[in-house]
């Protein structure tokens, strides 16, 4: 979204992926609505001088996202065309106002930075921390609530969070909307807001979801990004590899639902005069496509564009954890054929 909230020059980017059987739904109507809230619920503040000043300006833009997180959430609890009790969603989002970022996340989408070093040489700033029940003050929360955080025997390196009673349902973030059934047990909607001032090294950010940084290094993703000449095609692009790195590590496993935002910060000397100075481009992957365009044995087709890969960098991503091991799943308790028919086709962007 450009010219958010009305004012010139703030950009809003999010990706959200959702999981359970409702995901899908759940992802789309946070997709669609948090923009929306968030724009009405911060009321833009006049242009500020003083360095204190601006301080303050962050300081509203994150409680207004923490409001906006927490408000989006008690409707969905209400909402009775959505089943949202064992169905949620993640997101990451960005609020670019000038050469501040405003970073929020919830749940285990990322957010990175492609900046330049002093050797010139691009290279990733994590900008969110993975939301996981693995992490120990996570975890101590939940527990604290009455909720279990344990790893199936199946997958003993990674922790889910369950019911106090029940085996279910076995998630694999600690923060999330939606997912009703664990929200008294220590599962939260209260997003990480952070922020980061942009400097003429700073380059692009890159959006994913879990399926992606599961086969990809925060260095390979700006690398693939950096080395793309049009950015109109570099979330696809980045997708591509995604796709083909979960092919190679994990053959015998459906491919993680895959999106991507990239938002370019400055211009590239490649693109032509007519692309503005923030150009934005997004592309999703769900399990079973041919990255370009194709229909493949599950019949599904989402990217339709034509895309030339170099093929050294290709083979580059595919050596990485050569292993063979199961796919993860976003849901513990679960089959992988039961994920595959409930949760195909559920991340928003």
């Amino acid at each position: 979204m450009q010219n958010f909230t009305g004012e010139k020059n703030v950009f809003f980017c999010g990706v959200f992926d959702g999981h359970g059987p409702s995901g899908h739904k759940v992802a789309r109507h946070v997709c669609d609505a948090l923009p929306l809230k968030l724009s009405t619920m911060h009321q833009p503040r006049p242009s500020a001088k003083k360095e204190g000043d601006k301080d303050s300006s962050h300081k509203h833009w994150e409680a207004s996202l923490i409001r906006t997180f927490q408000e989006l959430d008690e409707d969905l609890s209400m909402e009775d065309s959505l089943d949202s009790y064992c169905s949620g969603t993640t997101a990451v989002t960005i609020v670019k106002q000038d050469q501040h970022l405003i970073i929020s996340n919830l749940g285990d989408s990322r957010a990175i930075l492609g900046t330049r070093d002093n050797k010139n040489q691009i290279i990733p700033v994590q900008l969110t921390v993975d939301l996981k029940p693995s992490l120990p003050s996570e975890s101590e929360r939940i527990q604290k609530n009455g909720g279990r955080v344990f790893a199936m025997e199946e997958e003993p390196n990674v922790p889910r969070v369950w019911m106090p009673g029940q085996d279910c349902p076995g998630l694999a973030m600690s923060r999330a909307f939606g997912d009703f059934c664990l929200k008294d047990h220590g599962l939260i909607s209260t997003p990480q807001v952070s922020y980061r001032r942009l400097t003429p090294k700073d380059e692009f950010v890159v959006l994913a979801t879990d399926g992606v940084w599961d086969v990809l290094s925060n260095n390979e993703v700006v690398q693939i990004v950096a080395s793309v000449k049009r950015p109109s095609i570099a979330a696809k692009v980045l997708v591509y590899y995604a796709v083909q790195a979960w092919r190679t590590k994990y053959p015998g496993s459906k491919v993680d639902d895959c999106a991507v935002v990239c938002l370019f910060l400055k211009k590239r000397p490649s693109v032509s005069g007519t692309l503005s100075d923030i150009s934005q481009q997004t592309a999703s992957h769900v399990n079973g496509v041919d990255p370009k365009g194709k229909k493949t044995e599950e019949g599904e087709t989402v990217i339709n564009c034509d895309i030339v890969v170099d093929p050294k960098a290709l083979e580059e991503v595919n050596r990485i954890n050569g292993n063979t091991i199961k796919q993860r799943s976003r849901l513990g308790s679960l089959s992988r054929d039961k994920i595959t028919t409930d949760f195909g086709g559920q991340t928003q962007s």
